[in-house]
């Protein structure tokens, strides 16, 4: 399981390269825009230099609307200044058929400029609250378009946690529809140390978080603290090392 952090500035991520051997990837997003809001592309450009070489960032393009060419331009602007991962956040898109659509054009923006780029197509767990595509159609949308990744993550920011909208074992379904599409499938959405277990059995392969890295565990008013990125990565290793274990003596 990999860990994906999200600075919101680039100070933040001046933190999150003193942690570099903890995270695997740097997310930009902007959360006063949105729950993936999107960042300036200077922002990406400097988070992208102040991060070592050999780690990957991805970049937010926003809680979009059904507006494809809009959402490619601001996608290849993503790519453009340095991301490698590209999460869309289909907000405004009310069926999968506009998901696709979306995203097929985010598809072809990024690969036509830079082929290994990853393209994630992210929707919400709460998607009820806001009107937008189910969260179990996220892995076909992601599939039927070209893309690498399907993530959920959650629409509004009032406290309420992945598991309280989706629950393990829907979780479970779609973390296993995406692997059945051949997809990498990520989760985020107020994820705490004690959803791990839960996540790591039921194989998720990017975990997002932020609050629970930020002083005092607050995603808006704490900053991201080195020593607490450390500690995630080492319960996040402590359940790796028990799930394999006990896959082990199950066989």
């Amino acid at each position: 399981m990999l860990l994906l952090i999200s600075p919101d500035s680039v100070e933040e991520a001046v933190d999150c390269a003193k942690a570099a051997e903890y995270l695997d990837i740097v997310d930009v997003k902007k959360p006063d825009e949105g729950s993936l809001g999107a960042n300036f592309p200077w922002v990406i450009r400097e988070i992208r230099e102040a991060v070592p070489a050999g780690k990957p960032v991805s970049a937010t393009v926003g809680d979009v609307p059904y507006k494809p060419g809009t959402v490619a331009q601001a996608a290849l602007g993503a790519v453009v200044s340095g991301a490698t991962y590209i999460k869309v956040g289909l907000y405004g898109c009310t069926t999968p058929d506009q998901g696709i659509e979306v995203m097929r054009a985010v598809v072809r923006a990024v690969k036509d400029y830079r082929p290994e780029a990853l393209v994630v197509a992210s929707g919400y767990a709460d998607a009820h609250r806001v009107g937008c595509v189910n969260p179990l159609a996220l892995p076909d949308i992601a599939a039927r378009s070209g893309a690498d990744a399907a993530m959920l993550d959650t629409a509004i920011k009032d406290g309420s946690r992945l598991f309280d909208h989706v629950p393990p074992e829907v979780c479970a379904e779609f973390v296993g529809l995406a692997h059945a599409s051949g997809l990498l499938a990520a989760l985020a959405g107020s994820v705490k140390q004690a959803d791990l277990a839960t996540l790591t059995r039921i194989g998720t392969d990017i975990v997002g978080v932020r609050g629970a890295v930020c002083e005092g565990g607050d995603r808006n008013a704490g900053r991201i603290q080195p020593h607490l990125v450390a500690a995630f990565r080492a319960e996040m290793d402590r359940h790796a090392r028990e799930f394999a274990a006990g896959v082990t003596l199950a066989g």
